[in-house]
């Protein structure tokens, strides 16, 4: 996005707060560990008492009960982007609280539920003058880099087939965890919550999709949500593909992968978290060719560590040096597709893109 939005000032460390100290929230500490000569984390909030004291026994950080018990202290506090950590149904509102306290926001995904609300913190953002960001650290990968690079030179040629799989397994237990897991409300199903950086590679690495056809399934789980589904996809450049995703994958997490076949290139990117590249083909050697092993790397989690780098972003673009790599317009393009897979499944019809705004 421009940088028209207000930037920090360029004498002190970024100052972050974080809303919701749960699972994720973890791989945000970590990360601002990382870039601690340049942010800070002052705050942190959660109605759960343990998970605040928890967090903040682990990184110092000043605990409030809810966002607007912090927000009532930023000035003081002198926080500069509010982190939104908490179920994915809390994000519009806390979003737009947040922007309204001429706060920059940055959310975990995906960045709303429904449609309307991610246009709607969209707007926000936009009418306080911050800048909105959505993580997408899946997109700083070095193997999907590299596979964007592929793509954006024209190495394949024209492009025919898509595939992306998401085989992982969310036991019952996990949803049973929380309550808001598995809900409509605050959590979305395996397209929308487990899925969603799967989906944000559809667009950014192939193209704008034309239409979409989809089937969800609760198979297996005691949940409002689906636990599988399926998606047939057509892209504007004309290639086909499909997403097939799977929280029931015995005995465990299995595979997240992409598969691209052109006419003149075919590449598969796979392991737990698209962290391996297994196949590289093209008809023309090139250069980027020999930093196929280094790309690769070996992961136990499905979280990846792509979020230091994506910090890297947000905090040189809110110093006024870079553009957001991930705003919320592109945000909005996944939540837009998603929407369109479950207006899908739902009508059981082929859903064209864009929506209506």
């Amino acid at each position: 996005m421009p940088r028209l939005f207000r930037t920090a000032p360029p004498d002190r460390k970024l100052r972050f707060a974080l809303i919701g100290c749960g699972r994720i929230a973890q791989s945000h500490f970590e990360a601002l560990k990382k870039h601690a000569d340049r942010a800070e984390l002052v705050a942190v909030a959660d109605v759960d008492a343990g998970a605040r004291a928890a967090a903040v026994a682990k990184t110092g950080a000043r605990g409030f009960g809810s966002l607007t018990e912090l927000l009532a202290a930023q000035a003081e506090l002198g926080v500069d982007c509010v982190v939104l950590t908490t179920p994915s149904g809390l994000h519009p509102k806390q979003a737009i609280e947040a922007a309204g306290a001429g706060l920059h926001v940055m959310t975990e995904k995906p960045m709303a539920t429904r449609w309307q609300d991610g246009l709607a913190m969209v707007k926000a953002c936009d009418d306080a003058g911050v800048c909105l960001f959505v993580v997408k650290q899946n997109r700083r990968n070095p193997t999907l880099q590299l596979l964007k690079r592929a793509v954006a030179e024209g190495r394949f040629g024209r492009l025919y087939n898509v595939a992306v799989n998401v085989f992982w397994s969310r036991p019952q237990s996990y949803y049973d965890s929380a309550a808001w897991r598995g809900t409509w409300e605050f959590d979305g199903g395996a397209f929308m919550n487990q899925a969603s950086h799967y989906i944000d590679l559809l667009d950014w690495i192939v193209g704008p999709v034309e239409s979409v056809m989809a089937y969800t399934g609760t198979l297996a789980r005691n949940i409002e949500v689906e636990d599988s589904g399926v998606a047939a996809l057509k892209w504007r450049n004309g290639a086909m593909g499909t997403v097939n995703v799977s929280m029931l994958t015995y005995p465990k997490n299995l595979e997240g992968s992409i598969t691209l076949l052109g006419e003149r290139g075919s590449v598969r990117v796979g392991g737990l978290a698209v962290n391996e590249i297994q196949h590289w083909q093209f008809e023309t050697p090139h250069a980027m060719d020999a930093q196929i092993a280094d790309a690769s790397y070996q992961t136990t989690s499905v979280y990846g560590f792509g979020h230091p780098l994506y910090y890297d972003n947000v905090i040189l673009a809110l110093r006024g040096e870079a553009d957001a790599e991930t705003d919320g317009r592109e945000g909005l393009k996944s939540l837009e597709l998603l929407i369109a897979m479950y207006l899908s499944a739902r009508d059981g019809q082929r859903v064209c893109l864009p929506l209506a705004y």
